[in-house]
């Protein structure tokens, strides 16, 4: 057999062993034994590279390829395709058995079921496992838990094979078969499309890629009535837009499908008809919404509102008096602003207070909460993360929870516990970083909030918008309905600190501060990508630990604002964990290495999990042999099962987008012209104001000045603002609340 480009040759042989698999890509290492009169030169063990659905030992296989010579691995077998079938030796099957493909059998088990019906084995078990009885020493259990896990294996091989075929992952199929059961393929190819509904992480162009494939038209009315509702959740996910223009609508729609603008036009019809989408009645040209977005816009303006008209249940605060004590008791008078903020809150039933870093938002928090306690009130306290909610309790000096397990979701109805129908039972609610909550989320916390309680939320106008759809905070100010605050003075700062003076600097459009000698904020000048990577790792494990005596695990966090490039936090993530964590047991997923010790981060809300987008934690212990690891979440262990795993990413360094919410002792902050497109105010305003003790910026001064000049803000399209600001237009529907 002579190396080629050209030639194509096959090896068949039995599975010895599973040297690696990936479950993302489907990518295979394989010890295959060829039969005894295939001789090779340097031993009959062939090493086989290639894509293939889930394998076991003990498999027959035949492999179409070419050899290479690798030039760590040596020779080795390249596959262009692998075709599995099941094994005809009596050894084979008994490997087979054993390989941990029926959960239970080991090779003793393996052996007595092999001896007993030989190479009728695998018959026996798909057509006749009745039969079973026949096996020495298997009892009733054993033998329904054999059948049982068999029948199962089948069901999950000719999925995982249908999956291969169209580009699923085996992580991802997983997802499916636990979604829609045994009739997955069925369901599947009956509206492909329903996978992006349905399944988180695949989107349109897979569910197209199968639609297609197994004969959907080009311009069948399924796939533009998919490519309506998707286009509509790109726009929201990746905009921030709870609606968008029916011409914009259908012209992006038109660019992903190539399908006539009057075919997707009735496709949209079809879509409003279904209720999947809406139209404001009350707009022209016609604002399109996705359901969700529509409803959560008016269940959050309604519940402002009613808590807005309602009556206090309890007695006036006088709020001047109130003001008077607590600066008696704190020692100390409040300025001008932070007063009227003070006054203002105490009066209004649902108030804002918003500003920057060290602007004293923290200390009107706990006036608040030592003035509603000295009435006896019963106060709560939350935020929409838990690094940001322990912060809270810290600065605060009372508990704090995030939003998320403050409402409680309860699993078996799939919703949370606390809504408009068992309203929490508390007087003052003041939720902190609500630049960060979106509408579908203040929808949600509005409905739980007793009609007569006070509300006060703080934050930070300037920081970028919250991830998911809608601009709450800024459309709650801007409605004018809701008493408003702007703190702009500065009150936390040092001699020796730059923190704050720059995150002001740069919210102004200024130029950055730099001291010389000690001080909270330093940049370095670095010009070369690479070399920013290793000035990065190297101030990670070492300078800042060495200097600053922090735990390079605990303390430091890398943040940047993109995903991708060399400077982004896939590569990052990539470095710095070979750098802190480069040994020992892992579990692999989609390119993604996880070892005990990690810090990863959640990249969804997973309610049944109790972990949430932006979580972040550390990897406690991995299972390579069931491909599942432990994270710990503020010292609470979640377990991941393989299909879970694409819900983690690495978090040695994350987006700036990611860390809102967050602070940590020390941040390095990469600002490069490889991120020349998202290089704006706003970003690195939110980046240094991550850093609680240190700032590093890393980079290029053009870079960091064109972010400071470039305060374009991308408007986003909600309709919050107006539906705030009065009662609904003539022929808008109301929503019953009790």
């Amino acid at each position: 057999m002579a190396d080629s480009e050209e030639a194509r040759e096959k090896v068949e042989g039995t599975v010895r062993s599973v040297v690696f698999h990936n479950d993302e890509n489907g990518y295979t290492v394989l010890h295959v034994e060829p039969p005894t009169e295939f001789e090779l030169a340097r031993g009959r063990e062939v090493t086989v590279v290639g894509k293939a659905q889930a394998v076991w030992e003990g498999e027959e296989i035949t492999a179409v390829g070419q050899w290479v010579t690798d030039k760590v691995h040596g020779r080795q077998f390249k596959a262009e395709s692998i075709t599995c079938v099941a094994p005809r030796s009596i050894v084979g099957i008994e490997r087979y058995l054993a390989s941990g493909l029926i959960k239970g059998v080991g090779k003793v088990l393996a052996k007595r079921i092999v001896d007993t019906f030989g190479e009728d084995t695998l018959n026996v078990l798909s057509r006749q496992s009745a039969r079973l009885v026949e096996v020495p020493k298997l009892g009733k259990a054993k033998i329904a838990q054999i059948r049982e896990s068999w029948r199962a294996n089948e069901t999950m091989r000719e999925n995982m094979i249908f999956g291969q075929t169209y580009g699923i992952s085996i992580a991802k199929m997983t997802k499916i078969v636990r979604r829609y059961g045994p009739d997955a393929i069925a369901i599947i190819k009956g509206d492909p499309y329903q996978l992006c509904r349905d399944i988180w992480g695949i989107g349109f162009a897979t569910a197209d890629k199968i639609a297609l494939s197994v004969g959907f038209p080009k311009d069948s009315p399924l796939r533009a009535r998919a490519s309506i509702s998707y286009t509509l959740e790109t726009e929201a996910e990746d905009g921030g837009h709870c609606w968008t223009y029916e011409n914009d609508l259908l012209l992006h729609a038109n660019e992903l499908t190539e399908i006539p603008t009057e075919v997707l036009g009735a496709a949209l019809e079809e879509e409003l008809a279904a209720g999947r989408v809406v139209c404001d009645p009350n707009t022209s040209p016609r604002r399109i919404y996705l359901r969700s977005l529509y409803w959560s816009e008016r269940q959050a303006a309604q519940h402002v509102r009613r808590i807005l008209s309602a009556p206090s249940p309890f007695r006036p605060i006088d709020a001047d008096k109130a003001l008077a004590w607590w600066e008696a008791r704190a020692g100390f008078t409040l300025a001008n602003q932070q007063a009227t903020a003070l006054v203002r809150s105490l009066k209004s039933k649902f108030s804002i207070i918003t500003g920057g870093p060290g602007v004293g938002k923290t200390t009107i928090i706990r006036a608040l909460v030592d003035i509603y306690k000295a009435r006896k009130l019963r106060v709560v306290l939350a935020a929409p993360t838990g690094r940001a909610a322990k912060r809270m309790t810290e600065s605060v000096g009372a508990d704090a929870q995030t939003i998320h397990r403050l409402l409680k979701w309860n699993p078996v109805t799939n919703r949370f516990t606390y809504d408009a129908d068992e309203q929490y039972d508390a007087d003052v609610f003041i939720f902190d970083e609500t630049s960060m909550i979106d509408v579908k989320l203040a929808a949600d916390l509005l409905a739980a909030i007793p009609s007569g309680a006070s509300v006060v939320w703080v934050g930070d106008t300037d920081q970028l918008p919250s991830v998911g759809a809608g601009s709450v905070l800024g459309d709650l100010i801007r409605s004018g309905a809701v008493p408003s605050t702007r703190l702009d003075r500065i009150f936390r700062q040092d001699s020796s600190g730059l923190i704050v003076v720059n995150a002001h600097h740069v919210n102004a459009g200024e130029p950055l501060e730099t001291r010389p000698g000690d001080t909270d904020f330093y940049f370095m000048r670095c010009e070369d990508p690479e070399q920013c990577v290793k000035r990065t790792i190297e101030f990670m494990t070492t300078r800042i630990p060495r200097k600053f005596g922090m735990d390079p695990l605990q303390d430091v966090q890398v943040l940047v604002p993109m995903r991708r490039n060399l400077l982004g936090t896939e590569n990052l993530n990539f470095e710095l964990q070979k750098a802190l964590n480069p040994s020992g047991d892992a579990v692999t997923r989609g390119g993604t290495v996880f070892r005990a010790g990690d810090r990863v981060m959640q990249l969804r809300n997973n309610y049944d999990k109790d972990v949430y987008n932006g979580d972040v934690g550390f990897v406690k212990s991995v299972m390579p042999s069931e491909r599942k690891i432990v994270v710990t979440f503020d010292g609470r262990p979640v377990t991941y099962e393989p299909g879970d795993l694409d819900e983690l990413v690495l978090a040695y360094a994350t987006t700036i987008h990611k860390s809102q919410g967050s602070e940590y002792p020390a941040v390095i902050v990469i600002m490069h012209t490889q991120h020349y497109v998202m290089l704006q105010r706003n970003l690195l305003y939110t980046a240094i104001t991550r850093g609680k003790k240190l700032v590093l910026l890393i980079g290029v001064p053009y870079a960091i000045n064109q972010a400071i000049q470039n305060n374009t803000v991308r408007e986003r399209r909600t309709g919050l603002a107006d539906l705030v600001a009065g009662p609904p237009p003539d022929g808008a529907q109301e929503l019953p609340f009790t």
